[in-house]
C-alpha cells in the first residue's frame, strides 16, 4: 500500500487529498463517523481516515466489525492514511511505499492543542463534559516520541520512504509533488496540485518553552535536517539517541497515567451506554473510536 503516515497535525490529510487528486484509489472516508459535525473545522477538506490509521495489523485486518480481510495483493495500490504508531505495528507486507510528513514541532503542539479545544467543546455541547479527558500528553513530547518512532522503524525494517516537511511542501508544491508521483510511479501532478490549500494553515512557529532549552535544541536540529532533505548524520542520531534516553522515562510515565485515565473512561462510556439502553434511548456510540485514539 501506499502508506501517508506522520504525527496528526502534520499534514497527512492534505497529502491523502494530494493522493486523490492525483488518481489514487484509497482506503478512508473524509468525514469518518460523526466528524462533519464534530471536528471538521480542525480540517474542512475532510481527514481521509479509515479504521486502519491504528496500524493494518491483526486488531484492524481482518476489520474488527465487519470480518472483511484486505490481502496485500488486492491493495498494493491503494493510499491509506496511517500515523506513526500505527505504521509502527503495521505488518511489513502491506507497506510498500510511505510519505512521511513531518511538521514543526511548535506548530504541531499548538495545532494538536486547537484541535483537543475543538474536540472537547463539541463533547460540551452534546453533554458529554465526562468523557474531557483530565490529561493529554504534552505536545511537545508526543511529537517526540512519535517522530523518533518513525526514524528507528525506517532504520530497522527499511521500506521506501519520502520524508517530507509540511512547510517545505506548502513553500514549493510544484516542486515537491511531480517528485514524489514521480517516485510513487504515476499519478496527475497537475490535479494533484489543487489539493494543496496553504489558507487552510492555522499556525506559523508560535513560541514554546514547553521543553527545556537544550532539549528544543535538539528538536530544532533534527527537524531541521528533515526540512533539508539530509539524511541523520553519526553525531546527530548520536544526539537523538541521548535525548530520547533523556525524555523516555518521563514520556512512560506520561503514558501509564494515560491509560489508567483512558480506562476509567471506558468504564464511565460503558455506563452511560446501558443507561441509554436500559431508558430505551437510542444508544451513541459516537465517541466508541476516539478521534484523538487517546488509549494508544
Amino acid at each position: 500500500m501506499m502508506i501517508v503516515t506522520g504525527t496528526k497535525r502534520s499534514g497527512t490529510s492534505m497529502w491523502m487529498q494530494i493522493l486523490i487528486g492525483a488518481g489514487y484509489p484509497i482506503i478512508g472516508e473524509a468525514f469518518p463517523m460523526r466528524w462533519e459535525h464534530t471536528i471538521k473545522a480542525a480540517n474542512p477538506e475532510g481527514f481521509y481516515e479509515s479504521h486502519l490509521r491504528r496500524g493494518i495489523f491483526y486488531r484492524t485486518n481482518p476489520h474488527p466489525k465487519t470480518g472483511a480481510y484486505l490481502f496485500p495483493e488486492q491493495v498494493a495500490h491503494h493510499a491509506v492514511k496511517v500515523f506513526i504508531p500505527g505504521l509502527v505495528r503495521s505488518d511489513r507486507a502491506f507497506i510498500g511505499k510511505v510519505i512521511a510528513t513531518v511538521r514543526e514541532w511548535r506548530e504541531y503542539e499548538s495545532s494538536i492543542a486547537r484541535l483537543y479545544a475543538i474536540e472537547d467543546e463539541s463533547r460540551r455541547a452534546e453533554g458529554k463534559g465526562a468523557l474531557i479527558p483530565e490529561e493529554r500528553m504534552p505536545g511537545a513530547l508526543e511529537w517526540w516520541s512519535e517522530n523518533f518512532a518513525l526514524v528507528r522503524d525506517i532504520a530497522v525494517r527499511r521500506y521506501p520512504v519520502h520524508v517530507q516537511t509540511y512547510e517545505g511542501l506548502l513553500k514549493d508544491p510544484e516542486t515537491v509533488i511531480p517528485a514524489v508521483l514521480k517516485w510513487l510511479g504515476r499519478g496527475d501532478p497537475a490535479k494533484a496540485l489543487a489539493a494543496v490549500k496553504p489558507e487552510h494553515r492555522t499556525q506559523k512557529r508560535p513560541e514554546s518553552t514547553s521543553v527545556e532549552p537544550e532539549v528544543a535544541e535538539v528538536f530544532d536540529t533534527f527537524y531541521a535536517a528533515m526540512h533539508a532533505g539530509k539524511g541523520l548524520d553519526a553525531p546527530l542520531l548520536q544526539k537523538l539517541n541521548d535525548t530520547n534516553e533523556l525524555l523516555a522515562p518521563r514520556i512512560a510515565q506520561l503514558h501509564h497515567r494515560l491509560r489508567e485515565q483512558n480506562r476509567r473512561r471506558a468504564v464511565l462510556r460503558a455506563k452511560l451506554k446501558a443507561e441509554q439502553a436500559a431508558t430505551g434511548a437510542p444508544v451513541d456510540d459516537s465517541h466508541e473510536d476516539d478521534e484523538t485514539e487517546e488509549s494508544t
